[in-house]
């Protein structure tokens, strides 16, 4: 259900390489969270970083949305790159995985499969 990968980089070099990977591959970043910041905006102190950048295909969005608007309770996809154990890693949720919790979405699997094998790439070449 995700696809975890471990870079020597930075947090911060990881989500810029993240980012030029998502342009290559077609997609846009959407949006970009900071999560440690907007934590301690909240007033609750997050040791760790945490970048979690909200990307989407619009082409490959529309297909699938124009088959069923339920799935649009999980998208846009989501790329982590966060500080764990003291390392870098980069993780998503697989597109696939998370087509199959909504009902008559068979028919969308060639789209989740191609959207998946574009963010895995996207991760490898960033890590």
């Amino acid at each position: 259900m995700l696809y975890v990968k471990e870079t020597a980089k930075s947090v911060d070099q990881a989500e810029k390489d993240v980012i030029e990977a998502v342009k290559r591959h077609g997609f846009g970043v959407l949006h970009a969270y900071d999560l440690r910041a907007k934590l301690e905006e909240k007033g609750v102190a997050f040791p760790r970083e945490c970048r979690i950048l909200a990307v989407c295909n619009p082409h490959r969005a529309s297909e699938v949305l124009t088959a069923n608007m339920a799935v649009s309770t999980a998208l846009p996809c989501r790329i982590s790159v966060y500080e764990e154990e003291g390392r870098t890693r980069i993780a998503t949720m697989l597109p696939t995985a998370l087509l199959r919790t909504f009902p008559d979405s068979d028919n969308l699997g060639p789209v989740a499969e191609e959207v998946e094998r574009a963010i895995k790439a996207m991760i490898d070449e960033a890590a």
